[in-house]
């Protein structure tokens, strides 16, 4: 058997391993080991010095796992990656500050422990959905995260968060206020300066290091006369953390992704002819080269 030889990611192909993939589930991250703290390491026997992708699993911070990965960790292990899933504790049981803590200490763990799994402890790429797309924004921005762990921001190159509508907290609270919903407050408390605080936008800077990003978001939101619950203004939150970003100099782009829901845009990606897969990679792909 074979595997993909280099980062030809543009390309897509059935799943070829070198070797066989291994997955490592239930690594604690946290001592004592608790089910909420650990994560699946999915590599092959073969991989060396791989880029490594760090995937946040999304269900409005309260619930979700990291098994729910769909094609996600073949799609990335066909071209050439290690994918690593992780668990964080939920609300109201901690703080929104707290999972990104937990988050920022599972991608400690993982650079620290990326060559025992063939991976590249400094070329990591940090991505979620929903919950976890503005969790992944945010810890990609606000580097006091990763600083508690000892490192740096430098070590993750990319970022991709997915149908995220959370990265200007305060806006999305407003919005969702206009029209008679309290679910983000109930989330993030009504401290405002907390909520800046929790927001990616807030910590985006000209001159500081900010990795550089690939928002997607589906592009046929719901109409407002029908929103109700989670992640109906995405494509308004993308487009103000693009702005965001751009505007302090850092390379972002967004996709919209037709013909697809919130559910479907993250049980598709990684799947062969996936608008938003081929978008994926061939931003890695740019990142990479460089």
């Amino acid at each position: 058997m074979r595997f993909a030889v280099g980062f030809c990611i543009l390309a897509f192909s059935p799943v070829i391993f070198a070797g066989e993939p291994r997955i490592h589930r239930d690594l604690a991250y946290f001592e004592p080991k608790e089910q909420r703290r650990t994560l699946d390491v999915y590599t092959t026997t073969e991989s060396k010095n791989q880029p490594i992708v760090f995937w946040i699993h999304g269900g409005g911070w309260q619930r979700g796992d990291k098994s729910d990965v769909a094609a996600k960790p073949w799609a990335f292990l066909d071209r050439g990656f290690v994918f690593v899933s992780a668990n964080y504790r939920f609300v109201p049981n901690v703080t929104m500050k707290q999972i990104a803590e937990d988050l920022a200490k599972a991608i400690g763990w993982t650079h620290d422990h990326a060559t025992e799994y063939g991976g590249d402890p400094n070329t990591i790429f940090v991505m979620g959905h929903s919950a976890g797309a503005s969790l992944a924004a945010l810890i990609c921005t606000d580097g006091s995260y990763l600083k508690a762990e000892g490192l740096s921001l430098t070590v993750i190159k990319g970022c991709v968060p997915v149908d995220g509508d959370a990265f200007d907290v305060p806006m999305q609270i407003k919005t969702e206020s206009e029209r008679g919903s309290t679910d983000t407050i109930r989330t993030f408390g009504d401290s405002v300066a907390s909520q800046r605080d929790l927001s990616a936008v807030t910590h985006i800077a000209r001159g500081s290091y900010t990795p550089p990003f690939l928002i997607l978001h589906v592009a046929d939101p719901v109409p407002a006369a029908r929103r109700t619950g989670c992640c109906f203004e995405t494509d308004v939150q993308s487009q103000r953390l693009a702005k965001a970003l751009q505007d302090a100099g850092v390379q972002a782009k967004v996709h919209a992704v037709r013909r697809k829901t919130h559910a479907t845009l993250n049980s598709d990606l990684g799947l062969s002819g996936d608008d938003a897969t081929k978008e994926l990679f061939e931003f890695l792909g740019r990142v990479l080269q460089k």
